[in-house]
């Protein structure tokens, strides 16, 4: 876990240097124009790729010490992407006209989004390379392909746009999967070869029907999001241009970035574990409010700083051309707060293979989400993607809660309770206090995130407990303050 995680850090911040260099060369229409090329991308990808690069993981780490059965599902995999990701390829490009009217208005960039096809097809085929790394468990072969394909891809995209501005977007987006196919082939050649024998038709179906069953459930998870991003990226560009669709992401890539980092690094250890207990409910409870616990106790800081400091990191991690963009984070922010306190009651749902429900939970969130963004937009303008994200999360987590306690029997902790009622009513000061007062909001953001941030950590110490030097030097800490670390708080 160590190593991936080092490995998804180093790629926030070669992320954050790309999109930083793109946004000072082409200013908020090419960062809009991107993300919506970026979206179509994503997209279509999860749709054609039927969630085989999670089920292959599956797969190939079932029959990992039967060589045959090993070098069938191998085949099957690398075909299966290949042939799903033409077929993706062929279709983007006869429908590349429609495409561009729809996503971007006019039909100037219809050559590109059809071109955006073959991106397509080098992504399935990079995944499935990920994914025989993954199954095979070369974790550090895939940390390598993780930062390396992002930093070969960065420098060659980065090169595209240099030579040849808005025209180089789509180098940009064909180069990252190339990248990531070139670096991992350096390291899938060192994996015993498969076995010159091929499976037939009949033995090629039974191998990829199970993947695609069990790859579906996460397919159309992923899928709900991808799309509702696409068409909320749609309807900005349509009703109020491509700079405006530029803003939108700039507040949307943070957003999604460091929450989401957090969460990966969490889900880690945290699904297998809830696995493991769900059907035990007050085990099951317990696992879900530490878990809420910690989210809000290390995030909850991080997002008050968020809010106070917003216009002055979006000028630092774009340019200051995307001033408007500011508002939108401080709202999407506050929503945030509510996303870390409902992320660990999700996924109990996954947890107890509920699928169904799971996936009707994720279309809730971007149902609000949408539905309120397209009665907003025109009266408000881009700022009502604040609002729309903010009021769809509290809306969802109303929604959890209630499928939680009658499905689950579950009931929050004081302390988790505490913890939301602390973080949601400190941000949503600082929010009115941001569009009243900024500077006054940005010097009570950090004092607000340093409090905060003293109880988290003991929080996280108790939870975790004082293993380590640093952890048991800031246990040692507290005691000397007067304020010693108390176990089942």
């Amino acid at each position: 876990m160590a190593i991936i995680g080092s490995a998804q850090a180093a790629n926030v911040l070669i992320s954050i240097l790309r999109i930083k260099v793109v946004a000072l060369l082409l200013g908020p229409t090419g960062i809009g124009i991107l993300s919506i090329y970026s979206s179509l991308q994503g997209t279509v990808s999860t749709a054609a790729g039927l969630g085989m690069g999670s089920s292959g993981v599956r797969q190939i780490a079932s029959v990992k010490g039967e060589e045959q059965a090993l070098s069938r599902v191998r085949r099957v995999l690398f075909a299966a992407h290949l042939v799903q990701g033409a077929v993706a390829m062929v279709i983007v490009w006869l429908l590349r006209e429609q495409l561009s009217e729809w996503l971007l208005g006019d039909s100037e960039h219809a050559t590109e989004v059809g071109l955006i096809g073959a991106a397509i097809l080098l992504t399935l085929l990079g995944t499935a390379q990920t994914a025989l790394l993954q199954g095979m468990r070369r974790i550090g072969d895939l940390g390598r392909v993780t930062v390396l394909s992002a930093l070969a891809g960065t420098i060659v995209g980065l090169a595209c746009v240099w030579l040849y501005g808005t025209q180089g977007l789509l180098g940009f987006v064909l180069v990252q999967p190339l990248a990531t196919i070139a670096v991992a082939l350096r390291y899938t050649k060192r994996l015993p070869k498969p076995s010159s024998e091929r499976p037939g038709a009949a033995e090629i179906w039974e191998i990829w029907k199970p993947m695609v069953k069990l790859g579906s459930a996460f397919m159309l998870g992923g899928l709900a999001t991808a799309a509702t991003l696409l068409l909320v990226r749609s309807l900005i560009a349509q009703d109020l241009g491509l700079e405006a669709a530029g803003q939108f992401a700039a507040a949307w890539g943070i957003t999604m970035t460091y929450v989401g980092f957090l969460l990966g690094a969490m889900a880690a250890d945290f699904y297998p574990r809830l696995t493991e207990v769900i059907h035990d409910r007050e085990a099951a409870n317990r696992l879900m409010n530490d878990q809420a616990q910690l989210g809000l106790a290390i995030g909850g800081p991080v997002l008050l700083l968020l809010i106070g400091l917003a216009p002055w990191l979006i000028a630092l991690l774009y340019s200051s051309e995307f001033a408007p963009a500011a508002s939108l984070l401080q709202w999407q922010t506050v929503g945030n707060v509510f996303k870390l306190a409902s992320w660990a009651l999700g996924f109990s749902f996954a947890a107890a293979a509920r699928g169904g429900i799971f996936l009707l939970l994720q279309l809730n969130f971007n149902g609000l989400f949408l539905l309120m963004l397209w009665l907003g937009l025109a009266p408000f303008g881009l700022i009502a993607a604040g609002p729309a994200f903010m009021l769809a999360y509290i809306m969802h987590f109303a929604v959890l809660n209630v499928l939680m306690h009658l499905l689950h029997g579950f009931r929050w902790q004081r302390l988790s309770l505490l913890l939301l009622a602390l973080h949601a009513t400190l941000a949503l000061g600082l929010l009115v206090l941001a569009q009243t007062a900024p500077l006054s909001a940005a010097v009570a953001s950090p004092i607000l995130a340093l409090a905060t941030g003293v109880i988290g950590l003991r929080i996280v110490l108790i939870k975790v407990g004082p293993e380590g030097r640093l952890a048991l030097l800031l246990t040692r800490v507290y005691a000397a303050l007067g304020w010693p670390l108390v176990r089942n708080v």
